[in-house]
């Protein structure tokens, strides 16, 4: 099994409903979920918007590939609702995002995935909550 955190992030709705949801679908769809940070409310990074995020960082332990855990991710946020991803540095409100941050010790950078989440380090509302679970 390997170990996976995840970041989670949610500006628009019922955030920390859909923070839980999104939970609950990464423990059913990826692997149990073995610890959770608090929910931490957070100014958007990278945009202008009105409204605030909600952030946490989640441990996961899963039998996935890197690969495979993108698409489930990807797969949970369809599911709850976001219709678009940010591209180009382009960010935007959504619903619900999910990030993968770290996968066991691996390196890895491929067109679709890169390990360590390469941005992760630049942003407060990721490393908090990912120093939260780690020291847990």
């Amino acid at each position: 099994m390997h170990k996976l955190y995840i970041g989670l992030g949610s500006n628009l709705g019922n955030k920390e409903e859909m923070l839980r949801r999104a939970l609950e679908l990464i423990n059913k769809r990826i692997g149990p979920v073995l610890r959770t940070s608090s929910f931490i409310e957070t100014e958007p990074w990278g945009f202008e918007s009105r409204n605030t995020f909600l952030n946490a960082v989640c441990l996961t332990e899963t039998a996935l590939t890197p690969l495979q855990c993108l698409k489930e991710t990807q797969k949970i946020e369809r599911l709850l609702g976001r219709t678009k991803k940010s591209t180009d540095g382009k960010y935007h409100d959504r619903p619900i995002d999910l990030d993968l941050l770290l996968y066991d010790n691996l390196e890895m950078k491929t067109p679709e995935l890169t390990l360590p989440h390469p941005l992760m380090q630049e942003r407060d509302f990721v490393m908090i909550p990912l120093r939260e679970v780690i020291e847990h």
